[in-house]
């Protein structure tokens, strides 16, 4: 039994490329390139910083409150509790990034207020989280966003949208779907099912073809997702937003130069 489990785990691995996961090194890659050398940039619950390398240009900082067992970390600049506040002055950064962390937080508005805070008027943030997608790092998977929910969220933080995408089209949701299905299936029934439900035997052929089959749609639709993004029907698993700090007005400058002076 573990000998087919195996096998089918080498085939998935083989297989299965995440469409997702392409698609944001896409968005966080053109978003970097809007940098210049030397701004900086804060990753806001920034994990094990797989994007860190895109940003070798800018003055880069994180942070992460690392408390998800199991995660791997890399060693954030700031250890610190996105809604409890930032421990750097008003308007440092130029940009921020903040990926797939949004529905990890008890309290996302006031996370998008701090991030708002830390955030330079006229500096941009990315930002992505999930509509479809399975419970994850658990006790800390919160709440999942409509397209709606971030016109809401982000105004109310005084962020300006400038897009509302989705980040992979629908063929990629569909893959998730075939892959939960292959993930959840078991391979074989455990002894104590053979035991307590000997019929059950008779119709794992099924399952298990169905295991078989889920993995192989999932591997194809991911591959379709890439090759041609389907935004027109469905719905998507994540959306992307980008959305900027409003500039300071030559009146407000004014009033700062004024109290300064004083």
């Amino acid at each position: 039994m573990s000998l087919i489990r195996s096998i089918i785990h080498k085939i998935a691995s083989i297989l299965l490329v995440n469409s997702s996961r392409h698609y944001l090194y896409l968005y966080n890659r053109q978003f970097a390139a809007s940098m210049s050398p030397g701004e900086y940039v804060l990753d806001a619950g920034a994990g094990d910083g797989p994007y860190r390398e895109l940003f070798g240009h800018t003055h880069y900082e994180s942070t992460d409150f690392g408390q998800v067992p199991g995660k791997p970390y890399a060693s954030p600049t700031f250890l610190c509790d996105l809604c409890r506040g930032i421990p750097v002055e008003d308007g440092r950064y130029d940009y921020i990034v903040f990926n797939q962390v949004l529905e990890h937080l008890y309290d996302p508005q006031t996370a998008l207020i701090e991030l708002a805070r830390v955030l330079k008027p006229g500096g941009r943030i990315l930002c992505s989280a999930p509509l479809f997608y399975e419970e994850h790092e658990q006790p800390y998977d919160f709440f999942r966003y409509t397209q709606f929910a971030y016109q809401h969220m982000f105004a109310r933080a005084e962020l300006q949208i400038e897009t509302i995408e989705r980040l992979e089209g629908y063929f990629g949701t569909v893959a998730y779907m075939f892959r939960c299905m292959y993930k959840h299936l078991p391979a074989l029934p455990s002894s104590a099912d053979l035991r307590t439900k000997p019929l059950l035997l008779l119709g794992w052929p099924v399952v298990l073809f169905t295991k078989i089959g889920s993995l192989v749609m999932a591997a194809i639709f991911f591959r379709l997702d890439i090759l041609l993004k389907v935004t027109n029907m469905g719905f998507p698993k994540n959306y992307v937003v980008i959305a900027a700090k409003p500039p300071v007005s030559i009146d407000e400058s004014c009033v700062v130069d004024r109290a300064h002076s004083n």
